[in-house]
């Protein structure tokens, strides 16, 4: 159901432009200003688990992963929902609100279980969220143009990503780390009507008919479809939760630098992180669509072999800065790539009428690796050492390769 346009920029009028609605500027919008909220809590959740609230590391790696687990399962349950049109707007701007409001609740933690609830209760809406929001986006252009759509807002995405952690930077100069993460609710709330902004926008059939509620899997994993979900599945099994990214960072350089200054510099890093993915996502995207069908898979191949790099070095490096900058930057690229591609992929293959499945099940996907990521890395770390943790998700990343390259092959 691609929507159609009267206004003097429509697609027949300004084709370089068909990609750019006005529903589509407004699912940017809300993709920015929801990471800003989240990315605050997200930045400075290290320092307040292992800092203010004294847990160790595996803690840490086991409320990243077990979030990750429930955003999981948020999105499996949204998929379908999310094949209801009527169904998937509300779950859009729900889904924004509460994460916004938990993720803000985490300040007032006064211990490690809270903080992991609150977390996990948070990323589960945020799960619940994207199938609904990735569904609405594919809606809004042509199928020639997913590539650019995705890869915009992946954009914006990215660059709320780089916003959050300045502002967290800024925040905790002026307040405490509690305090920071109770003022992010602001942005995250104004993420929620930047979405109904762009629901109105959009102008989707408004049937009164509600679609029941089915869990359709299998019709998803036959096909080309079928061999690339399995492939995305492997590489998420070594995508890293970036907080574990910050905190191999901080770890380097407490000891020449202090933990405030080290916390700093592992911001800044981060943010160097979310600054690549920001200027790689859209032209990724476009490099996709220029390249057809077998666009999506060459560039989450180019993302998966940058993520290899910058586990490797983050594996073998000490406490040399630039270093360390190279491999966030690395890891920003590969990120940039991958999120692109797979949503492209998705929304090029998926049959329109389970394009809200087909989303979740990828999202699950993304969720269950992360989960199994996150989990082991952070025992890893914690147990053994960090070169182990980050060995394990370096080899991860080369069982990804080859599984793309196996899916590139079926598909000839």
């Amino acid at each position: 159901m691609t929507e159609q346009h009267a206004e003097p920029d429509s697609d027949q009028t300004a084709p370089r432009r068909e990609w750019m609605t006005r529903g589509v500027g407004g699912i940017g919008t809300a993709s920015f200003l929801s990471d800003v909220g989240h990315e605050v809590p997200t930045a400075l959740m290290a320092s307040l688990v292992t800092g203010t609230l004294g847990a160790p590391a595996s803690a840490l790696g086991l409320i990243e992963g077990l979030s990750d687990g429930l955003a999981g399962a948020g999105r499996f349950l949204g998929g379908p929902l999310a094949d209801d049109p009527r169904r998937r707007r509300r779950i859009a701007v729900g889904g924004y609100t509460a994460t916004a409001v938990l993720s803000s609740l985490i300040g007032t933690a006064g211990n490690v279980l809270t903080a992991g609830l609150l977390r996990g209760g948070a990323w589960a809406a945020r799960g619940l969220r994207v199938p609904a929001r990735n569904a609405l986006l594919a809606d809004v252009v042509p199928p020639t143009a997913y590539g650019r759509a995705y890869g915009f807002e992946r954009t914006m995405d990215n660059l709320g990503a780089i916003v959050g952690p300045l502002l967290a930077l800024g925040l905790v100069a002026v307040f405490s780390v509690r305090t920071a993460i109770l003022i992010s609710v602001v942005p995250g709330l104004l993420a929620a009507a930047a979405i109904g902004y762009a629901i109105r926008q959009a102008r989707l059939p408004a049937s009164r008919e509600h679609r029941k509620l089915r869990f359709q899997v299998r019709p998803l994993l036959h096909g080309r479809l079928g061999r690339l979900l399995g492939a995305f599945a492997l590489f998420e099994i070594g995508n890293l939760a970036a907080t574990l990214l910050i905190l191999r960072a901080t770890d380097l350089l407490v000891p020449g630098h202090g933990l405030q200054a080290a916390t700093q510099i592992a911001l800044v890093l981060y943010t160097a992180y979310n600054a690549a993915a920001t200027v790689v996502s859209f032209p990724a995207g476009k490099i996709s669509d220029r390249l057809g069908a077998r666009g999506p898979l060459l560039v989450i191949g180019a993302g998966v072999l940058m993520f290899l790099l910058a586990y490797l070095v983050f594996a073998a490096t000490g406490p040399v800065i630039w270093v360390l900058g190279v491999a966030f930057v690395a890891a920003g690229i590969g990120i940039g790539c991958a999120e692109t591609a797979e949503h492209a992929a998705v929304a090029a293959l998926a049959p329109e009428h389970l394009r809200g499945s087909a989303f979740g099940l990828l999202a699950t996907g993304q969720a269950a690796g992360n989960l199994i990521a996150s989990t082991v890395a952070g025992l890893l770390y914690t147990l053994a050492s960090p070169a182990a943790a980050f060995a394990y998700v370096a080899a991860c990343m080369a069982l990804a390769l080859l599984a793309l390259a196996w899916a590139g092959k079926s598909a000839q």
